[in-house]
């Protein structure tokens, strides 16, 4: 079965390939407006059934095939604020400095949509969280974290598998999940309720 990704990201392009997966990309374009008093929760999942809507509108006519769409947001320690991707280095450096020491949670929602001769035959949806306890950080360390580019454009401004691994101090939760597909649970999902399986022979 056919399965296209909903997604830029190139972080959830390389987790769905090792996994063994082949898709076709689809661009979603949503508009990623934060609603005020939206709690982290309620975002994450409309994010990501935009996504999923949008992408399954975007298709050829009459496609048939699964929608895999994702949205992953960083929650601050005192679990009020969203911190998104950094708008300068020093928005950059503001969120590390609140998440430094301290433990947050990174919440992925993914939208898994059955698609037959062009509509939407099934829609599922679920929501991951991880909690993650950074090490305490100075402020030169800080400094030359952003100075590396590393963290502009990811979440709470900072990438687990990249050079902010060894900002880590602990996960608690799914790895995957932090870097933007928690894989475990949508391997399961798409097993269990869509009856797919990745190709692990053909793993890239």
């Amino acid at each position: 079965m056919k399965i296209f990704l909903a997604s830029t990201s190139p972080r959830r392009r390389q987790l769905m390939s090792e996994a063994g997966f082949a898709f076709e990309l689809v661009n979603p374009e949503t508009d990623e407006i934060e609603r005020k008093g939206e709690p982290p929760r309620a975002m994450v999942k409309r994010f990501t059934l935009d996504k999923a809507e949008n992408a399954s509108k975007l298709l050829p006519a009459a496609s048939t095939g699964i929608v895999i769409a994702a949205d992953t947001t960083v929650v601050s320690p005192d679990g009020k604020r969203v911190l998104n991707k950094p708008v300068s280095e020093a928005d950059a450096r503001r969120m590390l400095g609140v998440i430094s020491g301290r433990t947050h949670v990174v919440l992925t929602g993914y939208a898994v949509f059955a698609i037959k001769s062009g509509k939407i035959a099934k829609r599922h949806y679920a929501v991951v969280r991880t909690s993650v306890k950074m090490r305490k950080l100075s402020s030169a360390a800080i400094a030359a974290y952003v100075a590396s580019g590393e963290p502009m454009d990811k979440a709470g401004a900072y990438g687990a598998q990249g050079i902010g691994m060894g900002l880590i101090e602990s996960i608690k939760g799914s790895y995957s999940n932090v870097v933007g597909l928690p894989m475990a649970e949508l391997l399961r999902d798409l097993e269990k309720k869509f009856k797919l399986k990745p190709d692990w022979r053909n793993r890239a």
